[in-house]
């Protein structure tokens, strides 16, 4: 069924649709909810102090919203595709910017936990809905420049999000980087609300609530058992039995889906080699990746002592390779094939996670560098080989199923990379954190994160205190290495008989595709 496109203004009157506005608008309002991701990170030892966040805590103030996000992503979107792509930016922009505006006036852990997920629940809509207004408002002959726009904006957002919200804590307090995203969706939405027109895809499908019911509530408890154990311990009845009881219900969210009409997520899909490698590299790439981010912003402020402007910069390098490796991508997997660019960029990631698992209170800062450059030029090596296995296996037809895919592959691995590095950094700090002779009262506040402990510590205590942070990001940093090696072998394995996915006829003129 083709997309219905009308005026912003008057419902059922088609006008002129100004495509540069609309691609600026979109990717304004995409730029907003990506940048949000990882923007928080820089702002994460301002906020252990102030609000007196334990680790755990500062996990799930950045997890909340990438789990809800992940989690919402997939139904959000088919909503947004039934019953109109602006009412869908509208309503997310509006949700977004009201709560990050009452996450400028908390004073407390958790109520900015329970925001952060209001804020996720936000992007979820927002996020699907600006690549349907693309593929759905742009003739033919547009779409794939204006795809690869939206795509660049996508992977740029995140680095640019830690940039911003780098250079407005210079000034004011963490409650800027809400403020940043007051502005920002406001911005959005008053675009949206002049330029964007409606375009949906009425049908009469039953949408899938019971398998988003049960994906919200498996991957709710996965990642809750995992940020809780070094609360209660890795070995716990309570965290296996955590674990044990997610992983349950998302099989059963598998078993519910190949039963359904009108899946939310066909598992059937995942029987296709390159999609099942495409999907599983996007999950574990961007594991690394936001896990990565989660530690190294910690690191660069309370180990090194930078401030959180110099920490947002010490990072860019790895954006400098990142953007130009992405870019010859397409051209190396023209000439050599898919497999080995996409393989050499998954190993590089590793080794780059290697080298910066190396990092202590005393590297230089040449130590940090050579660790980004193979991080940020590998990432830019495996993402278009493994986006482009993903969306190429399938037709026209279903290229929102893709869409679908892509976001939710990079949303699930990012709420997972957090969660989990973030545990095994916990886990390890409390651990080596040597407390003899601390009083218990301090000692129970250092315990709880490297900010409290530098907080309230004497100076040997705060070296202590980051000498276990170290060890902590050493471990962390070695698993998402490993989980980009296993992407890597996934890789060769999945694709030692295909070499290319199959060739489907171009999108027909006068239908154009929704992406979910």
């Amino acid at each position: 069924m083709n997309a219905v496109l009308t005026s912003p203004n008057t419902p059922g009157a088609a006008r002129p649709v100004r495509h540069g506005a609309v691609l600026a608008v979109t990717c304004l309002a995409l730029a907003t909810v990506v940048a949000a991701m990882a923007s928080l990170n820089v702002a994460l030892p301002d906020i252990a102090r102030e609000t007196h966040a334990s680790q755990t805590q500062l996990s799930w103030i950045i997890d909340a919203y990438s789990l809800v996000f992940a989690s919402l992503l997939l139904l959000a979107g088919t909503l947004g595709d039934r019953f109109g792509r602006r009412r869908a930016l509208l309503g997310g922009l509006a949700v977004f910017g009201a709560g990050s505006l009452a996450a400028t006036f908390t004073t407390e852990p958790t109520t900015l936990i329970a925001l952060r997920a209001v804020l996720g629940l936000a992007a979820a809509f927002v996020m699907p809905a600006t690549l349907s207004t693309i593929t759905t408002t742009f003739p033919r002959a547009q779409r794939t420049r204006a795809v690869s726009v939206w795509a660049a904006v996508a992977g740029a957002s995140a680095v640019l999000g830690l940039l911003a919200s780098g250079i407005v804590l210079e000034a004011w307090s963490w409650r800027s980087v809400f403020w940043l995203n007051v502005v920002l969706a406001a911005v959005a939405f008053i675009g949206t609300l002049v330029v964007v027109p409606e375009s949906a895809q009425p049908g009469k499908q039953r949408l899938d609530l019971v398998g988003a019911l049960l994906t919200v509530t498996g991957l709710g408890i996965l990642v809750y058992s995992v940020i809780e154990a070094p609360d209660h311990g890795w070995a716990a009845a309570r965290t296996l039995g955590g674990i044990a009881a997610g992983l349950v219900v998302l099989v059963g969210f598998v078993a519910w889906e190949l039963r359904h009409p009108h899946p939310l997520l066909d598992p059937r899909l995942f029987r296709q080699p390159h999609l099942a490698a495409g999907s599983l590299s996007v999950t574990l790439q961007f594991f690394g990746f936001f896990g990565f981010v989660f530690v190294i912003m910690q690191y660069l402020q309370l180990v090194r002592g930078d401030s959180a402007l110099v920490a947002a910069l010490s990072v860019l390098p790895m954006a400098a390779v990142m953007i130009p490796c992405s870019r010859i991508s397409p051209h190396l997997t023209t000439r050599f094939g898919r497999r080995g660019p996409w393989t050499v960029g998954l190993l590089a990631v590793a080794a780059g996670l290697v080298v910066l698992s190396r990092l202590d209170a005393d590297s230089s800062y040449w130590l940090l560098v050579a660790g980004l450059l193979p991080l940020g030029g590998g990432m830019g090596l495996a993402m278009t080989p493994a986006t482009s296995s993903i969306t190429d296996t399938l037709p026209p037809a279903q290229q929102n199923v893709g869409s679908a895919v892509n976001d939710l592959s990079r949303e699930l691995g990012g709420a997972l990379g957090i969660a989990v590095l973030g545990s095994v950094l916990d886990a390890v700090y409390r651990s080596n954190l040597d407390l003899t002779g601390v009083p218990a009262p301090v000692a129970d506040v250092a315990r709880s994160s490297l900010a409290a402990a530098t907080a309230v510590g004497s100076p040997s205590l705060v070296e202590r205190a980051r000498d276990a942070f170290a060890d902590g990001m050493h471990l962390a940093l070695l698993t998402g290495a490993g989980a980009a090696a296993l992407a890597a072998l996934a890789v060769v394995l999945l694709l030692r008989r295909d070499h290319e996915p199959p060739v489907h006829a171009d999108h027909p003129a006068d239908e154009p595709v929704k992406a979910g």
